[in-house]
């Protein structure tokens, strides 16, 4: 079922662990709204501007299928409010600041990064247009810090701020 231009609902239902444990992970009608609402907030501006395909590694989680995977009950993914992904051949953190610089979102999380381009992985929501928070994180893997590195994002490369020149 397609939900946007570029993308359908199967890439925010498929599930390795949904498969091998026999859990459905359908969205009801407002959950595929959602999901509707956060590929045209949030995906499909971010695929026009890097012209490449996103890849969504986690998108749209059942209760059932969310407690597997051991994540909180609170999770946006079990709403449709939010997605984990990665461009190839882009860094995650080039779009990162590119989201944080550009869309309306709920909250923005850098996960894994390491300084390595394509380490770690991109988690984006989108609540409402009115009740978004703003919210950006980078988690290491142990904890949670605010904000991203002082960059910003200049001719597609990431700038480091943080960096005086005279």
């Amino acid at each position: 079922m397609q939900i946007s231009k570029n993308f359908v609902l199967e890439e925010f239902t498929k599930s390795m662990t949904a498969t091998r444990f026999g859990i459905k992970n359908i969205p009801n009608k407002e959950e595929l709204i959602n999901l509707e609402d956060l590929c045209y907030e949030i995906l499909e501006p971010c695929r026009a501007f890097f012209q490449k395909p996103i890849r969504i590694s986690s998108g749209f989680r059942s209760l059932s299928l969310n407690q597997k995977l051991g994540s909180s009950d609170t999770s946006q993914h079990i709403s449709g409010k939010a997605v984990d992904f990665e461009i190839n051949g882009v860094s995650n953190m080039v779009v990162a600041c590119w989201l944080r610089d550009n869309v309306n979102f709920d909250q923005l999380i850098l996960e894994y990064y390491t300084g390595e381009p394509n380490s770690g992985w991109i988690h984006i929501s989108f609540d409402s247009k009115d009740t978004n928070r703003k919210e950006v994180l980078v988690f290491d893997g142990k904890s949670y810090k605010p904000n991203l590195p002082d960059k910003k994002i200049i001719n597609n490369n990431v700038v480091d701020l943080s960096k005086k020149t005279i």
